[in-house]
C-alpha cells in the first residue's frame, strides 16, 4: 500500500518530536556534552600523567589512530599539531621504560619522525588552532630533548640514526615563557595550553582550577598536577582529570565539559529550524544561570566569550526565556565583536552570532530596538565584507566554510538590512550550488552528512526567491541524507587544538535540516520529503 504525502509527513513529524526528545535527554543524562577523542589531548596525558588509569588503554589508541603515511589527525597542517603529540609521547614513554618490550612503540615513533621530519622541513603551515604554534615549538624541543637521549644510547632499537627534527619558530614560546617567568600573572586566554610551558607549568601558583580545571583542559590539568604523589596535590583537579578519561573509556576528549556551549548550539539549531521541542525547565535553568554579567565561556577556567555567549542567548530568546544581551558589549570592538577580550584574529561565526543575539531582541523589543538595533545593522555590513570572492566564508572556529557560510547566511537573511542580505546571501546560495558534489553531498576535503547539513541550510533557510539549480541540489542533498544512518561517525571538522567533533551539536544540525525539509514544501516534493524518517537515537 503507497502512503499518501499526508501521512508521511504525518510519521515525519513524529518521529521528528521523538529524536528530539531524545537528543534533549541526553544533554541532561551526560552534563559534561559529547565529544570525539582527541589524539593531541591523549598524547598530553600519557606524556605527563602516566600514572593515571588507562595508561595502556590511550597508548593502544594512539597506535591504532596512527595514519598509513606515519602521521595523525587531520588533512594537510591540521596533522602536524596531533602528531608531534603522540611522537613525544610515544618516545617519552619508551625513555621511561628503556622500550626493552615495546617495539610496536618504537616503530611507531620511528614513522611519526619521518613525516614529521618532512613536514617541518617543508615549512608545512599551520591551521588557525588554538596555540599551535606554541604547541608545535614546546613539543618540537621535547621531542629532540628525548632523541639526544637515545642517541646517547645507540644499539637498542630505539629510532636509531634519527636525527633531530628541523628548528620552529619559538618567538612567540620563549615570549610566554619570559612572561610567566618574570612573575606576571598568567593570561587567562594561555590557561588552555598551559602544558606547553612543561615542568614551569606544575602547580604554578598563578593557576587555580576551577571545578578542577585548568582551562577546561584535560592536558592543562595533567600538566598542572604533575606528579599526583607531591603533597598539596588538589583533589578537585584529580578528580576532573579521572572524570575526563572515564567519559570515553581510556582516550580524552579536547576541551570539557562543554555543557554551555554543546546546550546553546543544539538548543539554538532546532529553534531556528522549528523542530517541536520542550525543554525540561532544568536546562533552561542552566542555561540562563551560566550567564553572567560578562557573558559566559564554553568550559570551566575558560574566559568568557562572545561566540558562547550570544548563541546561549538567541537560543533562549527563541525558547521563550529571553534575557537582554548587554553582556555582549564588553566584546564589542567597534567594527566588529572579538570572540574573548585579546583574541588573535577574527570569527565571522562569532560575529554572526552576536547578529543573531543582537537581531533578536531589536526586533522584538522597543528598548532593544534602539540600543542594539544600529549596532546589529552595521555588523551586518561588516559580514558582508568578510565574504569570500567565491561567495562563501571561513572562519577560525571550524574547518568547513559549509559551517561558516551557514552561521553567517543565517543571520544574514533574517537580522540585517535588506540592501546588505540580498546580494551576499544569493552568492552563497550559488557557492552552494556549484560546489555540490556527485553523489548529492558537500564537503572541503570529502562529502560528509555533517557539511551536507550546513549546505542544506543554506538552501532551505533563506527567505528568497529559488535561483537556478537550487531545488535539483536539495533534492539531491536530502536524499543522499535518506540513505545514510545519522549514528555513523562524523569525521573531526571542529578546532581545538586539534580537530574534534561535538557529536550532539552536530546531531542537531540534521535534525534541524530534516525539519526545513517537512516545512518547505515550496522547494522539496514529496519523492525527497516522504522517507525522510529522523535516526538521531542517541543511546
Amino acid at each position: 500500500m503507497t502512503t499518501s504525502p499526508a501521512a508521511a509527513d504525518a510519521g515525519n513529524e513524529s518521529d521528528m518530536a521523538a529524536s528530539a526528545r531524545e537528543l534533549l535527554a541526553a544533554m541532561v543524562l551526560e552534563p559534561a556534552g559529547r565529544v570525539t577523542p582527541s589524539v593531541y589531548e591523549t598524547g598530553r596525558v600519557v606524556a605527563d600523567a602516566p600514572w593515571l588509569t588507562g595508561h595502556d588503554r590511550r597508548l593502544r589508541y594512539l597506535l591504532d589512530e596512527q595514519r598509513s603515511d606515519g602521521g595523525w589527525g587531520g588533512a594537510g597542517g591540521y596533522a602536524v599539531v596531533p602528531t608531534v603529540s603522540a611522537v613525544e609521547a610515544l618516545l617519552g614513554t619508551l625513555r621511561g621504560t628503556q622500550g626493552s618490550s615495546r617495539p610496536e612503540l618504537a616503530a611507531a615513533a620511528s614513522r611519526g619522525l619521518g613525516v614529521l621530519a618532512d613536514w617541518l622541513g617543508r615549512g608545512t603551515p599551520l591551521p588557525d588552532t588554538p596555540a599551535s604554534d606554541l604547541i608545535v615549538a614546546a613539543l618540537v624541543q621535547r621531542i629532540n630533548d628525548h632523541l639526544t637521549f637515545f642517541a646517547a644510547r645507540p644499539g637498542r632499537g630505539i629510532v636509531d640514526g634519527v636525527r633531530a627534527l628541523p628548528g620552529v619558530d619559538r618567538r612567540r614560546l620563549d615570549a610566554v615563557h619570559a612572561l610567566v617567568g618574570a612573575g606576571r600573572p598568567v593570561p587567562q586566554k594561555l590557561l588552555h595550553a598551559f602544558e606547553v610551558l612543561g615542568p614551569v607549568a606544575r602547580r604554578h601558583d598563578g593557576v587555580s582550577p576551577i571545578a578542577g580545571a585548568v582551562g577546561a583542559s584535560p592536558a592543562a590539568t595533567a600538566a598542572w598536577i604533575g606528579d599526583p604523589a607531591t603533597p598539596g596535590t588538589d583533589p578537585e583537579a584529580l578528580a576532573y582529570l579521572r572524570a575526563a578519561v572515564g567519559l570515553l573509556d581510556g582516550p580524552v576528549p579536547c576541551c570539557t565539559p562543554i555543557t554551555v556551549f554543546e546546550r546553546a548550539w543544539a538548543l539554538s539549531s532546532l529553534a531556528r529550524a522549528g523542530v517541536p521541542i520542550r525543554p525540561v525547565p532544568k536546562l533552561i535553568a542552566e542555561l540562563t544561570a551560566a550567564l553572567g554579567p560578562q557573558g559566559t565561556p564554553t568550559g570551566p577556567g575558560l574566559p568568557a566569550d562572545a561566540d558562547t555567549t550570544s548563541v546561549a542567548l538567541y537560543a533562549l530568546a527563541r525558547l521563550g526565556h529571553p534575557v537582554d544581551p548587554a553582556s555582549l558589549l564588553h566584546f564589542d570592538l567597534g567594527s566588529h565583536f572579538c570572540t574573548w577580550r585579546g583574541e588573535d584574529g577574527r570569527s565571522v561565526t562569532t560575529n554572526a552570532h552576536v547578529l543573531e543575539a543582537l537581531g533578536w531582541h531589536a526586533r522584538h523589543t522597543s528598548a532593544a530596538a534602539s540600543r542594539y538595533g544600529g549596532r546589529a545593522a552595521a555588523l551586518a555590513g561588516w559580514l558582508g565584507d568578510e565574504q569570500q570572492p567565491d561567495g562563501s566564508w571561513v572562519d577560525r572556529w571550524h574547518a568547513s566554510p559549509y559551517y561558516a557560510t551557514s552561521c553567517v547566511v543565517a543571520a544574514l537573511d533574517r537580522y540585517a538590512p535588506a540592501g546588505i542580505a540580498g546580494s551576499a546571501v544569493d552568492r552563497a546560495v550559488d557557492w552552494v550550488v556549484a560546489t555540490q558534489r556527485t553523489d548529492g553531498t558537500w564537503g572541503r576535503w570529502t562529502g560528509t552528512v555533517e557539511e551536507t547539513a550546513y549546505a542544506l541550510h543554506v538552501l532551505l533557510g533563506v527567505h528568497r526567491p529559488a535561483g537556478p539549480g537550487v531545488r535539483e541540489a536539495i533534492g539531491r542533498g536530502l536524499r543522499h541524507l535518506t540513505e545514510t544512518d545519522d549514528d555513523h561517525d562524523h569525521p573531526p571538522l571542529w578546532h581545538d587544538k586539534d580537530l574534534y567533533t561535538p557529536v550532539l551539536i552536530v546531531r542537531a544540525a540534521i535534525l534541524a535540516v530534516r525539519q526545513l525539509a517537512l516545512t518547505r514544501s515550496d522547494l522539496v516534493n514529496d519523492m525527497d520529503r516522504a522517507p525522510l524518517r529522523p535516526r538521531t537515537a542517541v543511546p
